[in-house]
């Protein structure tokens, strides 16, 4: 008698361990569960926050109807050149039809720019790197986006270009179109180029 209630306790001891190996394996996944769903959250957010912020840019237009949705993606844009003023740090990329247009040999093969052919000048204050073992000035505060494209119908009194700058404000993350860039804005400037069809930069050798 005595042996089986020893049996009938140990077969109780047995089933409760189970029970909260299998409870403990069941907060556990519930746990897994709610953490991957608040991580899915926090990253659909984001992401929602950015394709926000791209909607509110893309949204922009220049007082002569240059929409900033003309240039998306150009944030990844092959780079062209690069420039430096007194105040700024410029870096120079294109979109694929004018890359195309570099690579064929335009503007030194006599060929203009096919419309379509879009250019934007990313343009950074600077400072002196603090790491770096040399001297070297580095971007600081991103400034303004300076955009031309090519649409000889639409600008045929600009070489068949039209200019406008978007300028940036680091502390509310916003762009804004420029209120003195019309579409000439930048043609008395790139008239100095008009016979390397008013583009100032070469595709540079890499």
């Amino acid at each position: 008698m005595s042996e089986l209630v020893t049996k009938s306790v140990a077969q109780e001891q047995q089933e409760q361990k189970i029970e909260t190996r299998s409870g403990v394996k069941r907060i556990a996944g519930f746990a897994i569960v709610a953490t991957a769903v608040a991580v899915l959250a926090v990253l659909g957010a984001l992401a929602l926050f950015a394709q926000g912020q791209d909607k509110d840019k893309y949204s922009l237009k220049s007082p002569s109807g240059i929409a900033f949705s003309d240039f998306r993606g150009y944030e990844d844009w092959a780079l062209v050149s690069s420039s430096r003023t007194d105040d700024r740090l410029k870096v120079i990329v294109a979109n694929t039809p004018m890359i195309n247009a570099y690579k064929a040999g335009t503007p030194g093969s006599g060929k203009p720019f096919p419309d379509g052919s879009m250019i934007v000048k990313l343009q950074w204050t600077q400072k002196k790197s603090t790491e770096a073992p040399f001297v070297v000035d580095v971007p600081d505060v991103f400034r303004e986006a300076f955009v031309m494209e090519k649409d000889s119908k639409r600008f045929p009194k600009s070489g068949g270009w039209g200019y406008a700058v978007f300028n940036y404000d680091a502390a509310s993350d916003q762009f804004t179109p420029d209120p003195k860039s019309l579409s000439d804005c930048g043609n008395a400037c790139h008239t100095a180029v008009k016979t390397k069809n008013y583009i100032f930069h070469p595709y540079q050798k890499r």
